[in-house]
């Protein structure tokens, strides 16, 4: 699958997980992941196993396996957690305000399954200006040239090997 291709987020299913999908995924789910994921949790800083990943490849929502960020978007932000400068695809994530801790945030969501995956704030590099700070528990990783994850058994192109 081309990145071309991998960005036209129309070929995604979008449909949330029916209830008894979102228990099957929920039960594969650690502790610290069902705080972050379900909870609006935030992992520790510079721990995530995805901190120093620089394959090729996309992060995938570690709960429903939708494409979130290709690997080529992630840059050193210095922050603690994997950074990106942009979403796969702009509908694959869903923002809300989050005013937390005494200030204004902007926390994103996976768009199909809802799981908290971090903020976006707006002091990130070009081209976009935004830094996507994403808890390392709340992603999974697919090298280029591996099968995308296929968690709700949706077919094409979830499932698909993801090439160039």
């Amino acid at each position: 699958m081309s990145q071309d291709l991998a960005a036209d987020d129309t070929i995604f299913d979008l449909t949330p997980p029916t209830p008894e999908q979102f228990q099957y995924l929920v039960a594969d789910l650690d502790e610290e992941e069902k705080h972050v994921l379900l909870e609006h949790g935030t992992e520790a800083p510079f721990c995530g196993v995805f901190l120093n990943e620089k394959r090729l490849g996309v992060f995938t929502c570690r709960l429903c396996g939708l494409p979130l960020f290709h690997g080529g978007t992630k840059f050193e932000s210095g922050t603690g957690w994997p950074s990106f400068t942009q979403p796969f695809a702009e509908r694959h994530l869903r923002t809300i305000r989050d005013t937390n801790y005494g200030m204004v945030r902007t926390e994103i969501v996976c768009a199909r399954c809802g799981s908290h995956q971090g903020h976006v704030f707006p002091d990130g590099p070009p081209p976009t200006g935004e830094r996507y700070c994403i808890n390392s528990v709340s992603l999974a990783f697919t090298a280029q040239g591996e099968r995308l994850p296929d968690k709700l058994g949706r077919g094409a192109p979830e499932g698909e090997v993801l090439e160039g």
